[in-house]
């Protein structure tokens, strides 16, 4: 018989595996929400000038401004220590609650100056440095109102609010759609209602650490479920400034009861399991 003729075999060679990446720590930067495109202002001059002259004014109306206490009422305990971001002459923290400490940031000195539920307060701007003057987890709260459109650097100033929270401690962005439209950034701009929190979100799963974020819309907890009450709510809505708030917690969300933190025998934290943790 003839012989066929085979090729050789050629030795098996294995697929190098893909390694995969090492988890990142948490409180850092995992990626980068916004393109260089989407930081762009439409007034790219100078934020320390912008907002050199104080303003005294309040730039959302009443029912927004109520909803911001109510939802501070509920998930800020008392005794916490609290840090107000972007802030000005007035925080929105109830007046009957007593707390550890109210630390400020804003751009204005004098309005800051003028807020009476500070104990202190730092000046920066967080496009040029997006650093906090605080020690690593300092807070049981962070509060930024109406002023996140304006980051430029949101990545890192999450981060920075990762760093300087407590373990359990809650960070609570709202906004509405009142802005200094020259001063946001192009992604704020371009988005919808909706979109807008979907961006805040991502600023929050930009940093390892945080609980998944939970957004709210409505703070109502009323029980009459009549016609009238039903059109009343509507008429107050569609006369208001629109209320957003995207809320998450450093590594867990605590379970509070009587406005401390329910612990167990053990002297663990007890959590609610229907938030994600991200270590």
């Amino acid at each position: 018989r003839a012989k066929r003729c085979t090729r050789p075999r050629r030795p098996h060679r294995s697929r190098p595996r893909a390694r995969a990446a090492p988890p990142r720590p948490a409180g850092s930067v995992r990626r980068e929400v916004l393109k260089k495109s989407d930081r762009a202002k439409l007034d790219p001059s100078s934020d320390a000038a912008f907002y050199a002259q104080p303003r005294f004014v309040t730039h959302v109306d009443d029912d927004f401004i109520s909803k911001v206490t109510e939802l501070y009422r509920r998930r800020v305990p008392r005794g916490a220590a609290v840090l107000d971001l972007c802030s000005s002459w007035v925080s929105h923290l109830p007046r009957e609650v007593e707390y550890e400490k109210v630390w400020g940031h804003g751009m204005n000195a004098t309005e800051l100056g003028r807020n009476e539920r500070l104990d202190g307060f730092f000046v920066r701007d967080f496009n040029e440095t997006p650093k906090i003057d605080a020690k690593d987890c300092s807070f049981d709260a962070v509060t930024m109102c109406v002023s996140v459109q304006y980051l430029q650097r949101p990545e890192e100033v999450f981060a920075e609010i990762f760093r300087v929270l407590k373990p359990g401690g809650v960070c609570i962005i709202t906004f509405s759609n009142r802005l200094f439209y020259s001063k946001a950034v192009q992604a704020w701009r371009d988005a919808s209602g909706y979109s807008r929190t979907q961006l805040v979100k991502q600023y929050f799963s930009s940093v390892a650490g945080f609980t998944a974020p939970e957004v709210i819309t409505d703070l109502d907890d009323i029980v009459d479920d009549s016609l009238f009450s039903k059109f009343r709510r509507f008429f107050q809505r569609s006369q208001s400034d629109p209320f957003y708030a995207v809320v998450a917690y450093r590594n867990f969300k605590p379970v509070y009861e009587d406005d401390c933190v329910r612990m167990t025998d053990e002297g663990e934290c007890l959590t609610d399991k229907s938030f994600d943790s991200i270590d």
